[in-house]
């Protein structure tokens, strides 16, 4: 039974204490990253806020199935 027992375990194998090591990194970048980009994301959009005129004032002029519909679409933050 001896013989077929594993014996080459590391504590510092992929699968101990490194693997744990690099899973951790991994996820705390990748919360880093989303933490910058959401920040910047919110920066971006303080400086140019959406402005909804253009389609909440003229809702009377849209009609159910109409082409001219296309100007009344939500339009990028100047």
């Amino acid at each position: 039974m001896s013989a077929t027992e594993n014996t080459n375990r590391s504590v510092f194998g992929i699968h101990g204490v490194t693997g744990m090591l690099i899973a951790t990194v991994l996820l705390l970048s990748i919360l880093a990253f989303l933490t910058v980009w959401g920040i910047g994301v919110q920066q971006a959009n303080a400086q140019k806020p959406y402005d909804p005129s253009p389609i909440v004032n003229s809702l009377d002029n849209v009609k159910m199935n109409s082409k001219d519909n296309a100007q009344f679409a939500f339009k990028d933050a100047k």
